[in-house]
């Protein structure tokens, strides 16, 4: 059902994304507004000459696609194509908009944000619960559901700054970086040469992630509903990126120049150890730490930071005191055994 979900919503997303294969905007909209009906109804819907590499596949093969999806239950076809249709219209509503410039305002960042991930966060919601992966209150949990999607989205946005400057489709909101930029305008910040330009590129990015931070208590909220292992991991190791992400962003003007990505090793590391919200809390709370502590106090956002940091450290305060009291527990029994071990020797002797 997941699978389908992501393919299909993967679909929708390379016709929105394509800038070029489409003769106008009206065009894109129609097949964006009937997609629910053309490919999710018709078997033999497919679409050539849009999208690059296996996005491109995707359409041009779609009818495999279907063909899984038709064999799935009722339940969850309905999911699926409500979320499609609901996604699409948002898509659409944005595919006239100039955003060269970014978004106007928060308000329209979070519509956004809402339709392109929030809606696949309710999707999965949804999904989880007909499937008896998880209780069918899951489904009912849309503001969480919502806030899941709109933490991963803001993430990659703040990352991607420069790819989506130079491809004139931006999504920093005007009413944030017009409060930094000299110039009037958001390629300012790309001019990391000019130390003023640099400091407030800087203010501007850690106004971005603190926005961001303010949605781990709700992200936080959302797994602690989880009751299925696989699902849990499922939806906890991309907010564990996420925040991994974030740090890597805070504070860091090479946002402003290139692509932040967290290491490789790292992310190996945040895998293996993303099981159970004992491994959760503690990542959210190293890195609540690591940003925390490279707080400018000269920053016009640092008190802002610093209260969602706190506010995170103080969620993830149990589970830490669990694990070290569980850390010293092993230490002392280790100890112990030790201990028994060479009485036992100096017994024999």
């Amino acid at each position: 059902d997941v699978l389908i979900f992501y393919l299909v919503l993967r679909a929708l997303d390379t016709i929105e994304d394509d800038m070029t294969a489409f003769p106008d905007n009206k065009t894109k909209i129609d097949h964006l507004l009937s997609f629910h009906k053309t490919a999710l109804m018709d078997p033999t819907w497919s679409m050539d000459g849009v999208g690059e590499g296996h996005e491109k596949l995707l359409l041009q093969q779609f009818p495999k696609c279907h063909s899984v999806y038709a064999a799935l239950s009722q339940q969850s076809r309905r999911v699926i194509a409500d979320i499609s249709h609901r996604m699409a219209t948002g898509m659409a509503e944005f595919v006239g908009k100039d955003l060269g410039q970014g978004t106007l305002d928060i308000t329209q960042y979070n519509r956004y944000c809402h339709f392109v991930a929030g809606l696949v966060g309710e999707g999965l919601s949804r999904l989880f619960a007909v499937s008896g992966l998880e209780s069918p209150s899951m489904a009912k949990e849309l503001h969480l559901s919502d806030q899941m999607g709109l933490f991963l989205q803001k993430t990659n946005i703040i990352r991607d700054y420069l790819e989506d400057y130079v491809d004139g489709r931006a999504f920093w909101p005007q009413s944030i970086w017009n409060k930094y930029s000299t110039s009037g305008d958001l390629g300012y910040f790309a001019n990391q040469s000019d130390p003023l330009a640099q400091t407030k590129s800087l203010h501007c990015l850690n106004e971005l992630v603190t926005d961001a931070l303010s949605l781990v208590p709700d992200c936080l909220a959302y797994l602690a509903k989880l009751r299925c292992t696989e699902v849990f991991r499922f939806c906890a190791i991309p907010q564990v990126m996420a925040i991994a992400t974030l740090d890597k962003c805070f504070n860091n003007p090479n946002v402003f120049t290139g692509v932040v990505k967290i290491r490789k090793g790292l992310s190996c590391q945040l895998i293996l150890h993303t099981n159970d919200a004992q491994g959760v809390h503690a990542a959210f709370r190293h890195f609540a730490n690591s940003i925390a502590s490279k707080i400018n106090p000269n920053d016009p956002n640092a008190d802002a930071t610093l209260k969602a940091c706190d506010a995170i450290l103080e969620i993830t305060a149990e589970q830490h005191s669990r694990a070290t009291k569980q850390k010293r527990t092993g230490l002392l029994m280790g100890t112990a055994a030790a201990a028994a071990a060479v009485a036992g020797t100096s017994s024999r002797s």
